[in-house]
């Protein structure tokens, strides 16, 4: 779900807010987009009610980033029988013309997959920017 429709209270804002400065920390040229996802029905159907997403954008695309926009999304998992939202991890995906060409999931092994796979010290940024958005909401 759009970040700016999740930004409701306070302490969510201010988490969405330090997850921005984080990215941008990591990557200065990303403009920040707290609105990815279109208001269509198309859009809405593919659309994850249990999560915060960002959209980053860079001024062209980069062959070292191996993408022109990265979508950041906040997991979380909500427990019908308690009621409560959990935080389950966070997932960064790159795109490039034919789609997502890849992604780094906290919610699994950490690990960076996909056809296109940026250059090191993209990933690198890109692992230091998921551990320290992961510690955020921990």
């Amino acid at each position: 779900m759009n970040a700016a429709e999740r930004a409701l209270g306070v302490d969510v804002a201010t988490k969405i807010a330090s997850v921005v400065n984080l990215f941008r920390t990591e990557f200065p040229d990303a403009k920040a987009d707290l609105k990815p996802w279109r208001n269509d029905p198309d859009t809405r159907e593919w659309m994850d009610p249990d999560s915060i997403d960002i959209g980053f954008h860079l001024p062209g695309w980069s062959p070292r980033f191996q993408s022109r926009s990265m979508l950041v999304q906040i997991r979380f998992f909500t427990d019908p029988l308690e009621e409560v939202q959990r935080f389950i991890g966070i997932e960064t995906a790159g795109f490039n013309h034919e789609g997502e060409a890849w992604r780094l999931s906290t919610i699994a092994q950490w690990q960076l997959v996909g056809n296109y796979e940026p250059a090191k010290d993209v990933r690198d940024r890109l692992q230091r920017f998921s551990e320290r958005a992961f510690e955020l909401f921990s």
